[in-house]
């Protein structure tokens, strides 16, 4: 396929707003492109408007199964007038190209796509499986990649890559990730008689407290450092001479395989129930969505075999590095079936959600020679 014809691909992508939601164009519009090559693709609903997409190639008999996946969705754009341009336009601009999702992550998605084209216009011979995986909802609970693999679409995989943008570099490692609500129950009454209430707010503020330094003992992880842990919402009140009957804060926290996420929940547990053994204290803790640590060896055939691939097409040196973001690799290893994952894509970590978010366009023609190569070599 000529290099233009990829960037259409991509451009076409980006041109479909699929902001937290809406994935089933998306799939659709893949769907339809692998058709038109002789792939058979099957979308697999999550919610009205939104459908994960799984496609395979190769033998079919074959016990060997590696997998290409990414998410379908992006994340909001913020205010449009703060972009140069359009972030569904897909703007070109010298050889970087703008919008919503052009690093997250739908040039890896482009680059994945473009890689079973190929292969199935070539014929080529894979000896085992390759199969495609589509996402919905990775930016807002990655419930799609929950669902498929309580389905079991991960039972028989063999390895994984996940083409988040890493600019061209292999993320062997990443943190969990996990979202909490804490909601205060107090009891409404007028300012002026604050002891004829419970404040709810008040309340709320002795768990920051307290979780500030709940975390105080985690070991570092040799991988992925420190255990990250932030308050970041918080609600409570509705009138300045009232006293508060409920308030709530959001969470998150990285976990890391030292400090796990169910050593996280059980000590968010413990601080909640220490501090409920105070008088008029009525606390009440909820995990939203937990996803887990992830590392694969760094001596691993598919981190040593893609790092060779990449070395060789990028003519520089691939780092093998980790990030504290959290990807579908969470869900997917919860699988029985263990498996290596790796996260690697076209695209800079740092353009990840930004106002103006970009590709460049060299680097993204390079990773889908490089997923081509990686398909073809895993498989032989």
């Amino acid at each position: 396929m000529e290099d233009s014809e990829q960037i259409k691909i991509l451009q076409q992508l980006i041109q479909i707003n699929s902001v937290n939601g809406n994935e089933a164009e998306v799939a659709t519009y893949i769907q339809k492109l692998f058709a038109a090559h002789g792939i058979s693709a099957k979308q697999i609903p999550y919610a009205d408007g939104r459908s994960n997409l799984v496609a395979e190639i190769g033998d079919p008999t074959s016990d060997k199964v590696f997998s290409l996946s990414g998410h379908l969705d992006t994340v909001a754009t913020g205010d449009p007038a703060d972009w140069t341009f359009d972030p569904f336009s897909a703007h070109i601009e010298g050889r970087r190209l703008y919008g919503r999702g052009a690093a997250d992550m739908k040039s890896g998605l482009a680059a994945m796509v473009i890689t079973f084209l190929n292969l199935a216009d070539q014929q080529a011979t894979l000896n085992g499986r390759l199969r495609f995986i589509g996402t919905v909802g990775e930016e807002n609970g990655a419930m799609g990649s929950r669902m498929l693999t309580e389905q079991g679409l991960a039972d028989d995989l063999s390895a994984m890559v996940i083409g988040e943008p890493t600019g061209g570099n292999i993320v062997y490692a990443h943190n969990g990730s996990l979202n909490y609500h804490v909601y205060s129950q107090g009891l409404g009454a007028h300012s002026s008689m604050p002891e004829k209430g419970i404040n709810a707010v008040t309340n709320l503020t002795k768990f920051i407290t307290a979780e500030a330094t709940a975390f105080d003992d985690a070991p570092m992880s040799p991988e992925l450092g420190p255990l990250v842990h932030s308050v970041t919402v918080f609600n409570g009140g509705e009138q300045v001479n009232s006293i508060p009957a409920k308030a709530e804060l959001q969470g998150n926290i990285r976990p890391i395989p030292e400090f796990d996420n169910a050593a996280v929940i059980q000590r968010l547990n413990d601080v909640v129930d220490h501090l409920n053994q105070e008088k008029d204290e009525h606390l009440t803790l909820h995990v939203d969505y937990s996803f887990k640590p992830i590392i694969s060896r760094q001596d691993s055939p598919l981190v040593q075999l893609t790092k060779k691939i990449a070395d060789q097409e990028f003519s520089r040196e691939t780092q093998l590095q980790v990030i504290h973001g959290a990807t579908d690799a969470s869900e997917f290893t919860k699988s029985t079936n263990a498996f290596p994952v790796i996260v690697y894509g076209a695209g800079e970590w740092n353009e990840a959600h930004a106002t103006n978010e970009f590709v460049d366009l060299d680097q993204f023609l390079h990773v889908q020679h490089v997923y081509q190569q990686l398909a073809q070599e895993f498989l032989a």
